[in-house]
């Protein structure tokens, strides 16, 4: 399942991803990104819907491309690295962890894990 959500992801296709998600889903990303609208918890589908159309207003471009999945319970955390282009064009690769959560075959909570400070650089640059 979360295998699909990469592929949904990377096919943008929002709705594929919304349906591995629960509709009361947890979104979490780090505070450290508060500045750009893009910190902190959200919740539901609406609210991820929100989230992902903000992206565009602070990056260029992502492509996610997880390389470990480790299964735990109900929990699979995910660990890969993202090429992450900003508004001027400049691309970086960046690690990332995803931490998802889930009951019942959807996922509940899904937390971003990953470096705020080359995050920042990036969209400055």
């Amino acid at each position: 399942m979360i295998h699909r959500a990469y592929q949904a992801f990377h096919a943008r296709d929002v709705e594929g991803l919304l349906e591995i998600m629960a509709p009361c889903v947890e979104w979490v990303h780090p505070d450290g990104m508060a500045e750009f609208g893009l910190g902190g918890t959200r919740q539901g589908h609406a609210a991820v819907k929100e989230f992902l159309a903000r992206v565009p207003a602070v990056l260029g471009g992502m492509r996610l491309e997880p390389k470990e999945f480790v299964e735990s319970g109900d929990r699979v955390v995910v660990f890969g690295v993202r090429q992450v282009t900003s508004l001027r064009g400049n691309t970086q690769t960046l690690s990332f962890v995803h931490s998802w959560t889930l009951r019942e075959g959807k996922a509940v909570r899904m937390e971003d894990i990953f470096d705020t400070v080359a995050f920042h650089r990036l969209i400055a640059s």
